[in-house]
């Protein structure tokens, strides 16, 4: 059954995190497109803005696919985990702790989450268990 679960968590997330990296890259499911974002990024001082988007944009989406897959997990873990870092550090941390006050409560969660199943490995419903 912890196979299921691993399989349930990092499909979840995963996904959620390629739809994350779409909305940077391509303005799709709502997002803003490269220049939409990378305005945004340049107005919170993140800068050049279009670079560091088409940046946050690929590491969510490859961390995102890797992370659904099973494939080269920790580095997946990694791609998630410092892409919600940057989040917390440049966007909610001055909100505090709770997403109700636009805080750092959700992003926290992911970071662990990712960290959590690279360490303890993703499961047997992979591609990491096939190739490793």
């Amino acid at each position: 059954m912890i196979n299921v679960g691993l399989l349930l968590i990092r499909l979840v997330i995963g996904v959620l995190f390629i739809g994350h990296g779409a909305q940077k890259l391509f303005g799709w499911f709502g997002g803003y497109g490269i220049k939409g974002t990378g305005g945004w990024f340049e107005s919170i001082g993140i800068k050049p803005g279009v670079t560091m988007a088409v940046m946050a944009g690929l590491t969510e989406l490859i961390g995102g696919i890797l992370f659904a897959l099973g494939l080269l997990t920790p580095l997946a873990g990694i791609l998630i985990a410092g892409t919600m870092v940057m989040a917390i550090i440049k966007v909610h941390a001055a909100n505090g702790l709770w997403a109700t006050q636009n805080g750092y409560e959700f992003n926290l969660t992911l970071l662990v989450v990712a960290i959590g199943v690279a360490l303890i490995g993703p499961g047997q419903f992979t591609i990491d268990y096939f190739l490793f």
